[in-house]
């Protein structure tokens, strides 16, 4: 994985399966992956992960599953179920829940013919700031409840986890460099910061150590996406 395209996940932040696909051809194999989230995926349901998958691409299914650890069992069975390569529990769900997600995910990929999903554990969302966690009643700082989740989720024998691009440096330190760190709030340098607070530059995230970089509205939402996934794989290449 050493190519910068091969680390470049791109959000299919779309409405129908037909807005996926058609985004995709667009894109004239200038990717590797792409990220099936919520609001495509509640449009179009799991026939989309299979369609991209024939196209060949991988997919990271972005549904961050959060509930009773036998529901998200059940649902990373059926997430594994579809052939996506990386799915994704929030790790406020517990170290138990976690467990049981991965290896449900697991077992139900390897009965499927599949090789087994990478199962990554969201910590802090990269909308949210210190104010935010505040309200909520948490006194850590982002970067710290960052760590202390990823160090829950790497416990509960998953492969990374998702966190904001400032915190790749410390996850990386202190879970060790075969710990995947996913990175959203990625925008180049040419791209609007839209709602995230806690970014960088795709040549920034690479350099901290960041195992995969997440970039949805600045590709799909540009007037030629090809050129601005191109563009961004060189800001990538930068390091």
């Amino acid at each position: 994985m050493n190519q910068p395209k091969d680390k470049l996940i791109a959000a299919l932040d779309v409405d129908s399966q037909d807005e996926a696909m058609a985004a995709v051809k667009k894109m004239d194999g200038a990717l590797t992956w792409v990220k099936v989230g919520a609001r495509l995926f509640s449009a179009a349901g799991p026939k989309v992960v299979t369609l991209l998958k024939q196209e060949g691409l991988k997919v990271f299914l972005d549904l961050k599953f959060h509930d009773i650890p036998a529901t998200v069992a059940s649902a990373c069975k059926n997430a594994a179920c579809t052939g996506a390569d990386m799915i994704n529990v929030h790790a406020l769900g517990g170290r138990a829940m976690m467990a049981e997600g991965a290896a449900a995910a697991r077992k139900a990929a390897m009965a499927a013919g599949y090789p087994p999903p990478m199962v990554i554990a969201v910590t802090v969302l990269t909308s949210m700031g210190p104010e935010d966690l505040t309200l909520l009643g948490i006194s850590q700082t982002p970067n710290e409840l960052a760590v202390h989740l990823a160090d829950e989720a790497k416990a509960a024998g998953l492969d990374g986890v998702v966190a904001s691009p400032l915190e790749v440096e410390v996850i990386k330190s202190a879970m060790g460099s075969g710990f995947l760190v996913v990175t959203p709030g990625i925008r180049p340098v040419w791209a609007s910061l839209d709602d995230q607070k806690r970014v960088m530059t795709p040549a920034e995230a690479i350099k901290q150590g960041a195992d995969y970089l997440v970039v949805g509205r600045p590709i799909f939402a540009a007037a030629d996406p090809k050129a601005a996934a191109l563009r961004t794989l060189e800001e990538m290449a930068e390091e």
